[in-house]
């Protein structure tokens, strides 16, 4: 079965081994780059990634689903997102446009 749309393994491949089992590749994450408008958002208590993907992507479908843009976005990204943020931690936010037009662009699938 191939990754949903806006999954995080859409950057991926799957390639298999002599036995037939399905591996995927390493994902390269967008990572961290200047947009005009990008935001910023300093953690609260109670936050979360995937409680502020609901909230800064909530016009998408599944928006929650988009925890990762917000791990991958960051100048030092975030590499365990089951630990709980820094309270006062500023995040950069990536734009809808940003996020449905450069991050999971079509170019940028092609490139991956």
């Amino acid at each position: 079965m191939a990754p949903r749309t806006g999954s995080q393994h859409s950057f991926t491949l799957g390639v298999r081994d002599d036995a037939g089992r399905l591996f995927l590749t390493e994902r390269e994450p967008y990572g961290y780059q200047e947009h005009a408008d990008n935001r910023v958002h300093v953690v609260a208590q109670g936050d979360t990634l995937f409680t502020l993907a609901g909230r800064y992507f909530a016009p998408l479908p599944r928006a929650c689903g988009f925890w990762w843009v917000l791990a991958d976005f960051q100048p030092d990204p975030i590499i365990d997102p089951t630990l709980e943020l820094e309270l006062g931690r500023r995040l950069q936010v990536p734009s809808l446009r940003v996020l449905t037009d450069v991050i999971l662009g079509e170019q940028r699938r092609r490139l991956a």
